[in-house]
């Protein structure tokens, strides 16, 4: 009759195939509730300046010519900056920070500028918000910290390629000469990644920007003479905690297209190099397929699976490589992927098809890029291009065969 379930076989497993996968799914959640991947929901802070900023930008001039659209291909920027004098690339970035530190294409010099001026405006905005006695308690408190954050990213030296306040922000900064880069590594991190964890205290290298900086040191360790930049990149927005956005593609969808944009920005001719992190690694395999050329290692660490079966479904020419610490409790996750959820197979089987690294002292699943560590110092010769001497998962030189020995510059 209609409605009623059929009998099974003697022997035969009762559950059907899709609760099972419920079931599956339902220890994806728990493993994340129980393993670290959860947080607190983080409030919108500040004010829409970079909104305010683009209708601005909109009717905004030099010498009679109109600016290029904020949406503009990277060429139609790059010619147009070209065209103008220190005195004009000055002018535009201290009138239009939150547009023209953003602006792929424009001279990285220029974007710095511009991004170190609206820290400053971002923090006094902050530093208002924080006296608010309209605004909750808790709301102050954010607003406190926001602009202690800012104030930190604007102190001289620092070099931002980007920064917008909106909601939980966007930031990425440099370690190096970008210019004269003739390899640039980008770190892309994962889950609960925002302005206020982009650098750390405590915890220092579970940070992008300590991450960055201790891939930076072990590539100038490495190869001295080498030309390298290294990104700190914490440019899309990383779901926060347990949840949807985690188990789900969403977030990575709109991540691999602003890392897209970024490494299409990237002054110059350099190889470009991926390294990421976590949920990271989901943002890296969506992108992979469009991706540029010049994008010629993806590496990912701690992976959930990078919502492909194999490196042939990545549909990239870029040589991929994948590491996990045994200690790392992603590895407790289960590697699936059914109506969204979850995020394919698991990078470092064999059958997944990556070259795999060591990570033998990395110590669980933030501790890959901290200094010593077998993991930082891998990434940091694919960094350098100096393939030939990376340690392998397993022994022998199964994940160097295919690679130059070295391509340093």
């Amino acid at each position: 009759m209609p409605g009623l379930a059929h009998p099974t076989a003697p022997g035969a497993d009762p559950r059907p195939a899709a609760l099972r996968t419920l079931l599956a799914l339902a220890v994806v959640f728990v493993m994340l509730a129980t393993t670290g991947w959860t947080a607190v929901h983080r409030p919108e802070g500040g004010t829409p300046l970079r909104a305010a900023a683009l209708a601005a930008w909109a009717s905004a001039r030099v010498e009679g010519r109109p600016v290029p659209p904020a949406d503009a291909p990277v060429r139609t920027v790059a010619r147009f900056f070209a065209g103008l004098d220190d005195a004009q690339r000055a002018r535009l970035a201290d009138g239009y920070p939150f547009v023209v530190g953003n602006l792929g294409g424009a001279p990285a010099a220029t974007r710095y500028r511009a991004n170190r001026i609206g820290l400053e405006r971002a923090g006094q905005v902050e530093e208002a918000r924080g006296r608010d006695v309209a605004l909750t308690p808790a709301d102050r408190a954010t607003a406190v910290r926001r602009s202690h954050r800012f104030a930190s990213l604007a102190e001289p030296g620092r070099q931002i390629l980007t920064f917008d306040p909106t909601g939980d922000g966007l930031v990425a900064e440099v370690f190096g000469d970008l210019d004269e880069a003739r390899r640039v590594s980008v770190i892309v991190p994962g889950v609960d990644t925002d302005v206020l964890t982009f650098e750390r205290t405590q915890r220092r290298f579970t940070a992008p920007v300590g991450m960055a900086e201790s891939l930076y040191e072990a590539q100038r360790a490495a190869a001295p003479d080498s030309r390298t930049a290294v990104i700190a990149w914490a440019g899309y927005t990383a779901p926060t905690g347990v949840g949807m956005d985690a188990a789900t593609g969403r977030m990575a969808v709109d991540g691999a297209v602003r890392l897209r944009a970024l490494t299409m920005a990237l002054p110059g001719d350099s190889g470009v190099a991926l390294f990421c992190h976590s949920y990271g690694s989901v943002v890296c395999g969506v992108a992979a397929h469009e991706l540029p050329a010049r994008v010629t290692d993806i590496v990912v660490a701690g992976s959930p699976g990078m919502r492909a079966e194999n490196v042939a479904g990545l549909h990239t020419s870029a040589r991929v490589w994948a590491t996990r610490d045994e200690g790392d409790w992603i590895a407790d996750v289960p590697h699936l992927e059914v109506g969204g959820l979850g995020h394919g197979a698991d990078p470092v089987s064999p059958e997944f098809g990556a070259r795999l690294l060591s990570a033998a002292t990395a110590k669980s699943h933030t501790g890959y890029f901290a200094p010593g560590t077998d993991s930082v110092d891998n990434f940091a010769k694919i960094g350098t291009g100096a393939f030939g001497s990376v340690v392998c998962a397993t022994s022998g030189d199964a994940c160097r065969r295919g690679s130059s020995g070295a391509e340093q510059d």
